[in-house]
């Protein structure tokens, strides 16, 4: 049942992700915004309650909420950040958000502990706060774009005619797989192997914690080039998974190639997302944000659908060497970026 809800949840979230362009062209961009912080209230309302199916309801409240800010927040980026300096905005992003993304689960956890609506209301005012943030900023509505008036989805056709951004959203798509193996299987892995609950945890928290890593890692990316990075990186994490999943007879070691892989996760987070996002064209921000935001809810419908489907046959090791086969194949694709993507323009 909670894996039905979650896949239900999943499909929800992609298909509303799709439809933000549809919508902006009848409600602005900022309202939009303002709509989002509206929709995490109303989430956090909601799981404050303690009731069984109003928690339920906010999970699919928040997850329409996260996709919708994250398509308005990455056409507001193709707005005014330069082709050149993505790069920087992703790592500047990532940098910002390592705090959050290494004390707030645990702190969350304590604070349920301590008393239960308190995270959720810690967790919006946050969402408030980024609202006061937006309108003090007065980014307004965005750049005018030459948004399309044909079909709602209509816009996913020239996205598939397109083999950079199809080759760049792949990218993000394998990328956050990579994710969901090492946040979901790995934990379940080292309790199988007698490794006990709080490592596969622990070894989470410390990735999230190389997060603030990001800044030095942007300059190996303007070093050797946005499809160097990308390629080798790709590379270095299906050796890596796959010897993991070789090496399952020695848990210890098999940690060991997965924690060493998620570095490489990070990595790609800094420089997997540039070949889709310097592709864009000017005239289609809105359209493909909305494209490239898709990849989190198609990973996390296909990593429990694909890893289901691997335990019924192997074990948890198993998922290891797919997540390593679809890193492979992320490798052979880089091939295709062009050299110089990323490189600033000599005038």
């Amino acid at each position: 049942m909670v894996s039905a809800f979650y896949l239900g949840v999943g499909m929800c979230s992609l298909t509303a992700g799709l439809m933000v362009p549809y919508v902006t062209r009848r409600v602005p961009r900022g309202r939009m915004m303002l709509v989002t912080g509206a929709l995490y209230l109303l989430g956090m309302a909601m799981m404050v309650t303690g009731s069984r199916w109003l928690t339920a309801a906010a999970l699919l409240v928040n997850a329409v909420a996260t996709v919708n800010f994250w398509v308005c927040l990455s056409a507001y980026v193709l707005d005014y950040v330069p082709r050149e300096d993505l790069g920087r905005n992703e790592s500047k992003r990532l940098l910002y958000g390592a705090l959050s993304w290494t004390i707030g689960p645990f702190t969350g956890v304590l604070l349920l502990d301590w008393w239960r609506p308190a995270p959720f209301l810690v967790a919006a005012g946050f969402a408030l706060a980024v609202m006061v943030a937006f309108v003090r900023m007065g980014l307004g509505n965005g750049k005018p774009v030459g948004a399309s008036r044909g079909h709602p989805l209509g816009f996913v056709g020239r996205f598939l005619r397109r083999p950079r951004l199809v080759a760049g959203w792949l990218f993000a798509t394998i990328r956050s797989c990579g994710w969901w193996v090492y946040i979901v299987y790995l934990p379940l892995f080292c309790l199988q192997n007698g490794l006990g609950e709080t490592l596969g945890g622990a070894a989470v928290s410390a990735s999230s914690a190389l997060l603030f890593a990001t800044p030095w890692l942007l300059r190996i990316v303007q070093r050797v080039g946005v499809r160097g990075a990308v390629r080798g990186t790709f590379g270095l994490c299906a050796a890596l998974f796959l010897a993991g999943a070789a090496l399952a007879a020695w848990p210890w070691a098999t940690v060991g190639c997965l924690f060493l892989g998620s570095l490489g996760l990070i990595m790609l987070d800094v420089c997997a997302s540039l070949p889709f996002l310097m592709a864009v064209k000017p005239s289609e921000r809105t359209e493909m944000a909305a494209v490239y935001s898709s990849y989190r809810d198609v990973s996390g419908i296909l990593s429990p659908l694909v890893g289901g489907a691997v335990l019924l046959v192997a074990p948890v090791a198993a998922t290891f060497a797919a997540c390593g086969a679809g890193m492979a194949v992320a490798w052979a694709l880089a091939g295709t970026v062009h050299p110089r993507l990323g490189r600033r323009r000599a005038s």
